[in-house]
């Protein structure tokens, strides 16, 4: 008589995803009584404070986090790169991804994932499952595998992001953006869910835009709309308890739920335009004296810099008008690091540390990326724009991405130095 071992029952896991949320405000809000489910998960596990990616922006960090790479090895580098060989600049997409993904090892291994509204996965590539590409996802139809689910996408009248443009003109629209954009997410999520998966992975985006248009209203209590700042995050404490409760009536625990956000946040002191201190300090110069694009530079530049904080040394072989030998690359580094840790607003430090590619990027297209990121120190917000003619200035953003306060939480403690590439293979290891 044949003898049938009993199979355990496979465990899922699930991961929620908040854009932009520091480890210091979250901590806060739960302390507070404003996310009470974030309180509870306090309490039985461990809230981790991480490094995000460098540069410190979603397009990177989240990339970082679903390969656990960094990008000398999944190649994106910005929510910009140049065309080999040019100034000329293009948006590098998800078909553009060197490295297999969370769910491209998942699927290897016979597992199901939905993936819904993780940016920088435009457009959606076919998975072992289902995929809703987040931010900066442009057209539906292209952001859903498989197709089939496309027109149920628009029968709820899914938003794919808040239009941030159209916010920009007229900041009264936020909160109405927000709601749209978060109901037809939440009536995603109550539909996907339903599907056939073992790895669920929901990211919610909004929090990230209501904090670059909206950061005084959390940090100054006599704002008109600090109510409704923590009335959102209310919200978004209802929806974590939410999946967290369905997660365990599917007899799964929260040794399988993971929650993160993908860099910190906090206001804006100045931005500051490295171009303008790059002309300033005689690095930069420009064929017109109304440069619209890098490839209005001239054959003299040495370094220019790109969104948010990236500086490249113009090299020869590298970019047509390159002037820099590789052989002074390494004394030319060290000299713009060292001025730009000098860099002062009224008195204030600016810069915190400058890191040269070689000591945060490790693969083989680290050599597409920047010669160095400058870290600045929180409320200086670094930009690229080549427009600018001063080094400070101020538009009509109010938030900021940090790089040292993103969170990560699991019911076990990993240590205190994790950083979000690290995040993946943390993961990977409940999915037997």
């Amino acid at each position: 008589m044949a003898i049938f071992k009993k199979t355990k029952p496979r465990k899922k896991i699930c991961v929620v995803g908040l854009d932009g949320v520091p480890h210091s405000m979250l901590l806060e809000l739960a302390k507070s009584g404003v996310m009470s489910t974030v309180a509870r998960l306090l309490d039985i596990g461990h809230l981790h404070r991480i490094k995000a990616s460098l540069p410190e922006i979603s397009a990177v960090s989240w990339t970082n986090f679903m390969t656990g790479t960094n990008p000398g090895s999944h190649g994106i580098f910005g929510f910009t790169d140049f065309k080999p060989g040019t100034y000329d600049l293009r948006i590098p997409s998800f078909l553009d991804l060197k490295a297999e993904t969370i769910w491209d090892i998942m699927g290897q291994r016979g597992l199901k994932s939905i993936v819904l509204n993780q940016p920088s996965t435009y457009p959606a590539r076919k998975i072992n499952g289902i995929m809703v590409s987040g931010f900066v996802a442009v057209d539906l139809s292209r952001s859903v595998f498989p197709q089939s689910y496309f027109s149920e996408l628009e029968k709820m009248g899914y938003q794919i992001d808040v239009d941030s443009g159209k916010v920009a003109d007229n900041p009264g629209l936020l909160w109405q953006e927000i709601s749209k954009t978060m109901a037809s997410h939440q009536k995603a999520l109550n539909f996907f869910w339903e599907q056939d998966w073992d790895y669920f992975e929901f990211v919610i985006t909004c929090t990230d835009r209501l904090h670059h248009f909206l950061w005084s209203a959390y940090e100054d209590k006599e704002h008109p709309y600090h109510q409704a700042f923590l009335d959102f995050y209310q919200q978004i404490d209802r929806i974590i308890g939410k999946i967290l409760n369905t997660f365990k009536k599917m007899n799964e625990s929260e040794e399988n739920f993971f929650l993160l956000s993908d860099h910190g946040f906090t206001g804006i002191v100045q931005e500051v335009y490295l171009n303008a201190w790059l002309e300033k300090e005689g690095y930069l110069s420009f064929n017109t004296s109304n440069p619209k694009s890098l490839n209005d530079i001239s054959s003299k530049t040495v370094a220019f810099a790109l969104d948010p904080n990236r500086i490249y040394l113009n090299l020869k072989k590298k970019f047509p008008r390159g002037r820099v030998e590789r052989v002074d690359r390494k004394e030319i580094k060290e000299e713009i690091a060292e001025k730009l840790l000098q860099l002062e607003y009224n008195g204030q430090k600016v810069i915190r540390q400058v890191f040269k590619a070689e000591e945060i990027y490790h693969g083989k297209y680290t050599s597409r990326g920047p010669d160095l990121i400058a870290v600045p120190e929180p409320g200086f917000d670094l930009k690229g724009s080549v427009r600018k003619k001063e080094i400070f200035g101020r538009s009509y953003l109010e938030g900021m991405h940090t790089w040292d306060d993103a969170f990560f939480w699991s019911m076990e403690d990993h240590g205190p130095d994790l950083s979000i590439e690290n995040l993946a293979s943390i993961i990977l290891k409940k999915a037997k």
